[in-house]
Order: C-alpha cells, then structure tokens, then sequence
C-alpha cells in the first residue's frame, strides 16, 4: 500500500521538474534574446552616442563658422559703412566743389559778359559808319605828264573828321545858346521851374555826356599797271592757269597788253596780273569784268589794286561848350507849345538865360540822334 501511494508522488515531482526544466530553458532563450537585444541596443546606442558626438563637433564647428561668419559680417559692415561715409563725404565734397566752380564760372560768365559788352561799347564807339558822299574835284595845278610820275601809282589822301553825336531821348530837349556863360550859369541850378499855360514844370538842366569822336587820315595808293582777278575756277594745273591768264589779258583786241609778270593763288582763286605799261590796268578795272580763255571762256571780275594806310588817328571826348540837355520833361502840352515855352524862359536874363542859338525838345516815345561839330569842352 505505501509503495502505491509513493509512486505518484514521484511521478508528480518528475513532472515538476521537467516543466521547471523546460521553463528555464526557455527562460535561458529568453534570458539570451534579451542580452543579444541589450549587446544591439548598446551598440546602437553607442553608435548614436558617436554619431551624436560627431553632430556636436559638426554643430561646434558649424556654430563657430557662423560666429566666424557674423564676424566678417560685423567687419565688413563696419568697413562697407566707412567706405560709405568716406565716399558721401567725397561725394559731399566734390558736390561743393562742383557748386564753388558753378559759382565761379557764373561770376566769370558774368564778367566775361560785362567785358564783352563793354567791348561791344569801346567797339560801336570807336567804328565809323559814314556813306561818303560823290564830291567834286577842283584841279589847283595842270598834271605834267612824265615817264617817271608815270610809273608811280595813284595817289590820294582823304580826311575825316567824325562829328559827335548825343541821343536825345522823348522827355528831353537841347538848347544851345550863343555864349557860353548862360549854358553855365543854368548848369549852376538844380532844376529851373518853367510857367505854362495852365501849370509850371520843373526841368532838370545837365550836361551833355558825348561818345567819343575820331578823326584820321587814309592814305591810298592805286597801282596803274597792277590789276587783280577774282574767282578764277581751278580747273586745271596752277601753271596752266598763269599761261591762260597771261595768254587772255595780252591780247590787245579785248582791251589788253603786254603782261610782264603774273601770279595766281589756288587757295584764294584770286589772279595778280602786272603789265609792262600802265594804263592797261585802269582801263580794265573801270570795265569791272574781263573775258578769261580758260577750258572755255568766262567773264571774271576785275579790279585795281591798292594799298591804303591809316594815319594821325585822333580821338576826342567831352561837353559842348554851348548846349546843354533839359532832363525829365513832363508832357503837359504838346510838343510844338511846350519848345516855345521852354525857348522863352531860358531866353530871359531874368531866368539866368540868354539868347537860343537853337533849340530841340521831343516828346515821349521819339528819339533823335544830334550831331555837334567838334567845338568841346575837354
């Protein structure tokens, strides 16, 4: 009976076991997955751990290549701001420098002009216009014909003397009188108060400022056997063109002679023909033009050749003696009546006058240009 009883415990003890044993078996497997899981993870981790330590040195790296970078940023600011300042300063500069040269070449601009117009003034001053009237000419000695005054050119001598001229203006007038000592003994006052009919005016006498005037002589000298061409065409050799000409002007039946010597000028197209005996060049220059055989035959124009010289040029300036100007004339009658009224105040001694040679007054609007002889005052 005991040993039944005994054996299935021993069998349930052995069953135990193996289950025991198979749970530990696995539990070994289990234990193993888990190891060879924890030796992956470390390495894992280990590998991460590396990797991140790299990241970190790439991170130090990369942050210290930024501070690096806002560094040169910083510094190149730093220069690109001076180099700014340093070129508004320039610009600065040059910008006053262009306004200083502006402000120069305005102040020249308008002293060149001032200059210039001055010029302009000396200029119209100094130039003479004057249309020279045809003038007979009386003979005082018979001319004797000889071979030597022959040869010689002709001569003349011509003055002229530039009568003084004054621009009397609308509101003003002249008045000359006979002597000298009314004209300043009304340049003494002020103003002179003339009655008219209905008001009196007050007149401001002055004294006449007149341009300069000149006087000189032009001494001129006429060649009798020299004549001179004009716009010859160059249409052939500069040779060519002496032989036609010197051929042209000898030829007796258009009013030629003998050449003696001839000269031509491309640049000018102007032709120097000298005879050999005078008188063949006034002749010719009279006509005015001369048939020329060149590639065909022209017409030129012709004239003589003279020589002036300009002398005992003479300049004058001043006041007339005699006439004075009445200034800021108001219009309170018409032209006519207020001459006449100004004519016989200034004729009273009572007024500080005297007898009018003449007298001219315009009113608003005109204006005259007075000529004076050369009786001045300097």
């Amino acid at each position: 009976m005991a040993d039944n009883n005994n054996c299935p415990k021993n069998l349930k003890m052995d069953g135990g076991l193996g289950e025991e044993s198979s749970q530990l078996e696995e539990a070994k497997k289990e234990l193993e997955i888990w190891k060879n899981k924890a030796e992956k993870a470390d390495d894992v981790k280990a590998r991460l751990i590396l990797e991140k330590l790299e990241e970190d040195d790439v991170k130090k790296k990369a942050q210290q290549e930024m501070l690096d970078c806002d560094k040169k940023q910083g510094d190149c600011q730093k220069e690109f701001t001076r180099n700014m300042n340093a070129v508004q300063d320039q610009i600065m500069n040059l910008a006053k420098r262009r306004q200083d040269l502006l402000d120069k070449l305005g102040r020249y601009e308008a002293e060149l002009g001032a200059k210039r117009a001055e010029s302009a003034k000396l200029m119209q001053k100094f130039k003479i216009y004057a249309q020279i009237p045809d003038t007979e000419l009386k003979f005082k000695a018979k001319y004797k014909e000889e071979r030597e005054e022959v040869n010689q050119p002709i001569r003349g001598v011509f003055a002229i003397s530039q009568r003084p001229t004054v621009l009397l203006q609308g509101g003003q007038a002249f008045i000359t009188f006979e002597e000298e000592k009314v004209a300043s003994q009304i340049l003494k006052n002020a103003k002179c108060t003339v009655p008219c009919d209905n008001k009196s005016l007050d007149v401001k006498p002055k004294r006449i400022k007149m341009d300069p005037a000149v006087k000189f002589e032009v001494h001129l000298d006429v060649s009798r056997k020299d004549l001179k061409v004009s716009n010859v065409p160059p249409s052939m050799s500069e040779e060519r063109v002496r032989d036609r000409l010197e051929m042209s002007f000898s030829r007796p039946s258009r009013g030629g002679g003998e050449v003696e010597r001839v000269q031509y000028d491309t640049n000018t197209k102007t032709g120097h023909i000298t005879f050999l005996h005078p008188g063949v060049a006034e002749s010719l220059a009279l006509r005015g033009r001369y048939n020329v055989d060149l590639d065909s035959e022209v017409k030129l124009p012709v004239g003589s050749i003279y020589k002036y010289e300009l002398r005992k040029f003479q300049t004058f300036c001043g006041s007339p003696k005699r006439t004075i100007l009445l200034d800021e004339i108001q219009e309170v009658e018409d032209e006519e009546d207020l001459q006449d009224h100004l004519e016989i105040h200034f004729q009273k001694p009572s007024n500080y006058g005297g007898e009018i040679e003449s007298i001219k007054y315009i009113s608003g609007g005109k204006a005259l240009q007075a000529f004076f002889l050369c009786e001045v005052k300097g």
